[in-house]
């Protein structure tokens, strides 16, 4: 066997340990005693030496002994460092760094054990004995910044990578990004910028600065790096003060990542760069008006006009604000100046809006003619000039004023389905059915309409031609997931599994498959898979209301109230503007002034809802 084995090769350390192995732990130590004799300077037996010892003086007495064999081991002088207290492991690491003056690993052990005028010496140390190693500059950088040395860092940096350079050491861009991670989970901030300012540029062709740049930005976002991912948009920007993209993508992280300070401070130098871009002045806006400080929105506005003279957008976002703080007679003025100034066919709906909301039904048909005049082709002023007189009782005016605007706007498809609806609560189905047949005919490929139309057909009873329908639909709009969500619920229950795994084969990004999966598990009661979907969802597309509103209700029914305070919160984050029953709810005019109680919209959306069958 091994016994005789390991006489026979005595220089072979892997026979000594496996010899070891098969013993128990007293002759084993016998024979590493042996092993250690044959072979005094194997990094290998002293290890196992150690592991064979139980009590830590006993082990401390095996790492001095193999330390006096092998010096330059940096393991055993780990492994002995290890079994110290921090008295004595500074004692032992003075030692090893002598004996190991290249292992970064020691002097950096050494100096985290060390006051902070010993650590810098014996850093300084480290650099001259290693000059070719980014860590031993990198701790320099921390040690000064965790001693509120903050200046040094930056130069720290700097002298790092011209050294670095000066030692024909490669500045390999990837890893330093890396180290800037670290700190920034190590909780040194001003390190990791420094890191970032100095290496970002690096390696990188001018045309492709920004992309890569911004790249870097979502790679530490990601990581939940947000203080290196921050101090990338901080530099991009001074590199392209004026690009408004770059403002946006940054201000989105702030709001996402800071706080509400860094979020408003952020923007106030966007609009000081690009006092063109709208969408900077709106953001800022806003933000002032859901904070609840809308004397300060209302200056923001008025600055923005003096940059943006006729922007349509922001004389809405003035008359909005107008109108959701009740300040009507504002909104009346800035809405005559608006129709003055910039006169676009939105300004005018809006004043019909506005009219019509107010109870000024005749004031409001009265704006929409003066709008039709000027813009003939605009589809929503026929949409409200019927809806009002549909409101009125006038369901033939209405009908005139649907089949005048298809005529003018024949790709407007919320027309068409408008009339479709007037002749169907009419029991029209056969005049509504012959509608959605022209408008398809018009919009061959418009999945709404095919929803439309397989709706009418189950709601008259005829479901095999609401499946023949369906399987026309998904041979025109394959990828459509509202035609896969009609069809998962169309389905007979056990088939229900079988078409939501097809659907979301065809189209596996889309939120209207992952909701409808996520209502089939709060079917089936399986409520933490439910939950799960519900999430996936809304990650996929924060956008869609419809979403949040079906998740409002299944937490309202299964959750807890912080729960549902969650989603009333990620929900005024995410500010959703589409989704059938959610613009059916937030459009109402009956809903008006309750357009920014994002709460009551949820309920009430939750509650327009078709029920799960």
């Amino acid at each position: 066997g091994i016994n005789a084995e390991y006489g026979v090769c005595p220089n072979n350390e892997d026979v000594w340990i496996e010899a070891a192995r098969l013993q128990p732990p007293e002759m084993a130590k016998s024979i590493i005693a042996k092993a250690v004799r044959n072979l005094p300077s194997s990094v290998k037996i002293w290890d196992k030496a150690t592991q064979l010892e139980e009590d830590v003086t006993a082990k401390r007495r095996v790492l001095r002994k193999a330390l006096e064999n092998i010096p330059n081991s940096v393991k055993l002088w780990k492994d002995a460092v290890e079994l110290e207290e921090p008295g004595d492991a500074r004692i032992l690491l003075g030692r090893a760094v002598e004996c190991c003056p290249n292992s970064v690993e020691l002097w950096l052990a050494l100096a985290k054990l060390e006051s902070y005028e010993n650590a810098r010496k014996v850093l300084n140390k480290a650099r001259q004995k290693i000059p070719t190693d980014r860590q031993i500059w990198i701790n320099a950088a921390r040690l000064e910044e965790a001693n509120n040395n903050k200046e040094m860092v930056h130069k720290i940096i700097e002298r790092a990578v011209s050294s670095l350079k000066a030692n024909m050491v490669e500045i390999n861009r990837e890893l330093w990004l890396k180290d800037a991670e670290v700190c920034d989970k190590a909780n040194s901030p001003t390190t990791c910028q420094a890191i970032v300012r100095t290496i970002i540029a690096m390696g990188v062709e001018v045309e492709d600065r920004k992309h890569t740049w911004m790249e870097d930005a979502d790679s530490f976002t990601a990581n939940k790096a947000f203080i290196a991912a921050r101090a990338v948009y901080a530099y991009t920007l001074t590199v392209f003060p004026t690009k408004k993209s770059i403002w946006q993508r940054a201000a989105f992280f702030e709001k996402n990542h800071g706080t509400i300070d860094q979020y408003e401070s952020l923007l106030q130098r966007a609009v000081t760069y690009c006092p063109k871009a709208e969408v900077l002045w709106l953001m800022r806006a806003k933000s002032k008006w859901l904070a609840g400080n809308v004397p300060e929105a209302r200056s923001i506005l008025a600055d923005a006009f003096v940059s943006n003279p006729n922007s349509e957008e922001i004389w809405i976002a003035a008359i909005t604000l107008e109108s959701k703080n009740n300040e009507h007679s504002r909104a009346r003025k800035l809405l005559q100046r608006a129709r003055d100034t910039a006169g676009t066919a939105r300004v005018w709906m809006k004043s019909a809006r506005l009219e019509w909301c107010l109870g000024n039904l005749a004031g409001a048909l009265q704006t929409i003619a003066y709008g039709v005049g000027k813009f003939p082709e605009f589809p929503k002023f026929y949409m409200m000039k019927g809806q009002i007189e549909l409101q009125q009782g006038h369901k033939d005016k209405a009908r005139s004023t649907y089949d005048l605007g298809m005529k003018r706007c024949p790709n407007s498809i919320p027309l068409w389905i408008s009339l479709a609806q007037l002749e169907l609560e009419e029991d029209n189905t056969t005049k509504a059915r012959s509608i959605l047949e022209k408008a398809r005919v018009r919009n061959p490929s418009n999945d709404e309409l095919w929803v439309h139309a397989i709706r009418l057909e189950v709601k008259a009873g005829n479901d095999d031609v609401a499946q023949a329908l369906l399987a026309r639909a998904l041979q025109t709009c394959p990828k459509s997931g509202r035609l896969w969500s009609e069809c998962i619920f169309l389905a007979p229950r056990p088939a229900r599994k079988t078409k939501s795994v097809d659907g979301l084969k065809n189209c596996d990004n889309d939120a209207n498959v992952v909701l409808a999966v996520a209502r089939l598990f709060w079917l089936e009661r399986k409520m933490k898979k439910a939950k799960e979907w519900f999430v996936k969802a809304i990650k996929l597309d924060p956008d869609l209301g419809d979403t949040w509103a079906t998740y409002y209700k299944f937490t309202a029914a299964h959750g807890t109230e912080e729960e549902l305070k969650q989603v009333v919160d990620k929900c005024i984050q995410a500010d959703p503007h589409h989704g059938e029953y959610w613009c059916k709810t937030c459009k109402s005019i009956d809903n008006w002034k309750n357009d920014g109680n994002m709460e009551l919209m949820l309920k009430l959306a939750a509650k327009a809802l078709p029920e799960l069958r």
